[in-house]
């Protein structure tokens, strides 16, 4: 990450706001919003399979779920942040499972990007398919925009709820019905 870049730009942004970048209080803000960026795209160069971690070997076939885990993330349309809970479940094959601060460290990783909700939904599921080789994966991400509020039709409040389901997940009603009940118990998704 060239920080020295991002500190130009966000110079060249002030001026163009009509800002005097000598203002007291805006001088260090190039260096502040280049020291951000080099935290909130912390995930950028990071390999999201990697984060999985070890794979354990253990007799287990039933469902496992992580829910509610929070993110936060930069829409790559207008670079305002998204933010909101993912919930990440997957049916393993018997055979292989992973910690599961890994399911949320992977969330981490993939958010921490400039990114598509709808991307990284998929990126989740493709992910844990690929590295655990499950019966199946599925995730719900649910989220708050800020270019939906802040700019444009400015609708606070407003939810964007995206799903990815992979294998049994995607064949056997029984199967995903339970996983949606646990996610959310009150209210089907």
């Amino acid at each position: 990450m060239d920080i020295m870049k991002i500190e130009k730009g966000m110079e060249l942004i002030i001026e163009a706001l009509g800002e005097n970048i000598n203002k007291k209080k805006l001088k260090d803000t190039p260096k502040r919003v280049a020291k951000m960026y080099a935290e909130i795209f912390s995930g950028i160069d990071v390999d999201p399979e990697k984060v999985l971690g070890k794979v354990f070997k253990e007799d287990y076939n039933e469902l496992v779920l992580i829910k509610d885990i929070n993110f936060y993330s930069i829409c790559e349309h207008h670079f305002l942040p998204f933010f909101g809970k993912a919930h990440v479940a997957y049916l393993p094959d018997g055979n292989n499972v992973v910690g599961i601060s890994k399911i949320a460290r992977l969330i981490d990783v993939l958010s921490k990007r400039p990114q598509l909700q709808e991307r990284m939904t998929n990126q989740i599921v493709d992910i844990i398919m690929n590295v655990l080789t499950p019966q199946g994966a599925m995730a719900i991400v649910e989220a708050e925009h800020m270019c939906m509020i802040m700019r444009g039709i400015k609708k606070p409040g407003t939810k964007i709820v995206t799903s990815a389901m992979r294998g049994i997940f995607l064949r056997d009603l029984r199967t995903r019905t339970e996983a949606l009940n646990l996610i959310s118990p009150s209210r089907s998704i």
